[in-house]
């Protein structure tokens, strides 16, 4: 058989992952599997004999203390070379494999080798970090529609743009971007009289796990809160808008080390 399944992990709850899911890993062979991916998965749903592979980026499943890095042809080669020889090849990569997964550089291979494959949808970083915070990403009278933005390349928004983002009534969700945070709100706050008052941000880091935390301040305090914590765990996001202000009424994880601290808070 020469084909790949690519699977969707989920944000970081292994129970989060779907059946269709666990079927293909429960067949599976090979797994080339992502950095962000729960260990959980593998232990709970996938077969004893199965070869597992980590191609993570920067993989911290690497025994060594340098840091395995892969880069995404040396994963592509992997994945045809496997699929090539017959294996029942799964590509499991965190969240949802339509979101910011890169998976087009795997897709284009795929094809150039005229190998089939299937694409199993998840839960992507945004949705459950909205679910397990209580910040409905639409609700009526505080957002119709939401956006989802990454910063691989900052110089692809324009100063219009950040100007569009401040002043939409949609919320806004940054993914892959803790380390531009200081970025993001000098972008965002530099025309602070078009600063709506009841817009937060909330800074959530790692999602759906049991060290799920969740940063919340107002535009006007939010370097403040930066400042004040200096690093956030990867992964985390970030969620812009109205709805963030629904967070303290309806969440219903991390109550017991909820506190309040100047002008934000961490639950």
């Amino acid at each position: 058989m020469k084909k790949v399944i690519f699977i969707s992990a989920g944000p970081g709850d292994p129970d989060l992952i779907t059946l269709k899911a666990v079927y293909h890993l429960r067949k599976s062979e090979v797994i080339l599997v992502d950095r962000l991916v729960s260990p959980e998965i593998l232990k709970k749903y996938s077969s004893s004999k199965r070869k597992i592979i980590y191609v993570g980026k920067l993989s911290r499943y690497s025994k060594n203390k340098n840091p395995l890095y892969l880069t995404q042809k040396k994963i592509n080669d992997i994945m045809i070379y496997h699929a090539l020889h017959g294996k029942y090849v799964v590509r499991l990569k965190g969240g949802d494999v339509s979101i910011f997964s890169n998976i087009m550089d795997e897709l284009i291979e795929l094809k150039k080798y005229q190998i089939s494959y299937e694409i199993i949808p998840g839960v992507t970083a945004a949705i459950g970090a909205a679910a397990y915070t209580g910040i409905p990403l639409t609700a009526r009278g505080y957002a119709s529609s939401v956006r989802f933005i990454t910063l691989h390349n900052p110089n692809s928004i324009h100063k219009d743009q950040w100007i569009e983002f401040l002043n939409t009534s949609d919320t806004l969700v940054f993914y892959m971007c803790i380390q531009k945070l200081d970025y993001i709100f000098d972008k965002l706050i530099m025309n602070k009289r078009n600063i709506y008052t009841d817009k937060l941000v909330a800074i959530v880091e790692q999602a759906t796990t049991p060290m799920q935390k969740v940063y919340t301040s107002s535009l006007y305090n939010c370097k403040e809160l930066i400042r004040k914590e200096k690093k956030f765990l990867s992964p985390s996001l970030v969620i812009i808008g109205k709805t963030v202000n629904l967070h303290r009424k309806f969440k219903w994880t991390s109550d017991l080390f909820f506190f309040h601290k100047k002008n934000y808070f961490v639950s």
